[in-house]
């Protein structure tokens, strides 16, 4: 007796979903399928990231690389500085990330993150950033979501300024300070930031701020 081969039914949106993943790849080319799923159903395709991973695995795409994780700093009793967000507005964090436009001018963008919902809450861009454009950017954000419990940031002037400090101070909102040459204490902003960096700045072009 002979056995029949069952051959897998293609359905009929294969096509159609192989471009639109291709197309999202070419388009964002740091996401994973993962990603790549979320993205599709936020243009009404009704996939999951199986499905999608299969497909993304037999068009050759490549997922991109996971980065090593890093060792935290711990104190001698045993206990981690690092302070963990707990609800919204437990913990911000700020920073700044640099780049160029065209004709080589230097900018800043300073971009504030709630930790807890790993929301950006501002990506404010200028020539130059000083702490009184960093004082601005908070007290938009005070009004408009709440004051945080704690910031948190490097120990850069425009964020250590006797100024910025002593606003914090009345406001009630407590500054912490990560070790120098410790990134990966502000780990939450500097994973945005880096995202920021991969998926727009180091692949876009910008002729002015604007």
């Amino acid at each position: 007796m002979t056995r029949m081969l069952t051959l897998p039914v293609k359905r009929d949106d294969e096509d159609a979903l192989t471009q639109a993943i291709i197309r999202l790849a070419c388009e964002y080319g740091r996401y994973g399928y993962r990603r790549i799923t979320a993205l599709l159903q936020g243009e009404g395709w009704e996939v999951n990231h199986k499905r999608v991973e299969r497909i993304w695995r037999r068009e050759g795409l490549k997922v991109p690389m996971k980065q090593p994780k890093k060792g935290r700093l711990w104190l001698n009793d045993g206990s981690c500085i690092r302070l963990r967000p707990s609800w919204k507005n437990h913990v911000w964090a700020y920073d700044f990330v640099h780049d160029r436009t065209k004709d080589g001018r230097a900018f800043r963008m300073l971009t504030v993150i709630d930790e807890y919902s790993k929301e950006c809450l501002a990506i404010t861009t200028k020539r130059k950033l000083k702490s009184g454009d960093v004082l601005e950017t908070l007290e938009n954000l005070f009004i408009d979501h709440g004051m945080p419990d704690h910031i948190r940031s490097d120990n850069g002037a425009e964020f250590t300024a006797i100024v910025v400090r002593e606003w914090l101070e009345k406001m009630e909102v407590k500054p912490t300070y990560i070790e120098p040459g410790s990134p990966w204490e502000n780990g939450y902003n500097e994973s945005f930031n880096g995202k920021l960096r991969d998926e727009l700045l180091d692949r876009e072009l910008f002729d002015t701020l604007s």
